[in-house]
């Protein structure tokens, strides 16, 4: 059994929080699971978390390095995703926990946005079956058929009018003193291809304050 993840919410945290007890939501169809560490965790040298964490973080807020989307039908409760490991795939809520246990065996901040207009969440999650299968982008590139995790929300929550719910914005690849991260350099060599600085991109942190979403408290799983 896994403990329960309690999903913490950001801007629950306010002077009313100790007057007012949040109520405690059921994950949806089409809610976004985002991943957060705390700005001190100590990562493995040279991980890709690592290096998201570098590019994409502030130096007051939670790292968040991933971003998912949520599926729950009679069966149970379900997430879709891109990751290295499993490419673009649907597994288990319980598989999703035990891919992101940290490596000291506790849980990170998994952090529920719910769509300020849900109407529609079960279409963007149906477009999610068309890209099972792909593997992880690991180029980040924008016109090639692998993605990376919020890429996949980006393509996946569109309108039939072919209207995106998310933008995209400069990718950043730098840390916060404006140099490459080891693992950026390596990487890009060995694919021999240019780090995809500044080109039109998504990343977790960005998307999590998109005005489409609003905060939600869940109790996982």
């Amino acid at each position: 059994m896994f403990k329960k993840a309690f999903i913490v919410v950001i801007a629950a945290i306010s002077a009313f929080a100790s007057c007012h007890k949040e109520k405690v939501d059921t994950l949806k169809t089409g809610d976004l699971v985002f991943v957060g560490i705390p700005m001190d965790y100590s990562l493995e040298e040279g991980s890709m978390d690592e290096a998201i964490t570098s590019a994409t973080s502030s130096p007051d807020s939670l790292n968040l390095i991933h971003v998912a989307i949520a599926e729950v039908d009679a069966e149970g409760k379900w997430i879709i995703d891109a990751t290295i490991k499993r490419g673009i795939d649907r597994h288990p809520l319980d598989t999703f926990i035990t891919d992101f246990t940290l490596k000291d065996g506790s849980l990170p901040v998994f952090i529920v946005k719910r769509l300020k207009d849900p109407s529609k969440a079960n279409e963007y999650v149906a477009n999610t079956q068309k890209y099972l299968g792909r593997p992880y982008d690991l180029h980040f590139m924008p016109s090639d058929d692998s993605l990376y995790c919020s890429e996949l929300v980006r393509d996946c929550y569109i309108t039939a009018d072919g209207e995106y719910l998310f933008d995209t914005v400069p990718m950043n690849f730098k840390d916060a003193n404006g140099e490459f991260p080891l693992y950026w350099k390596q990487l890009f060599e060995l694919l021999q291809a240019p780090i995809p600085q500044d080109l039109p991109g998504t990343n977790p942190q960005q998307m999590s304050q998109s005005p489409a979403l609003v905060s939600t408290t869940v109790d996982l799983p």
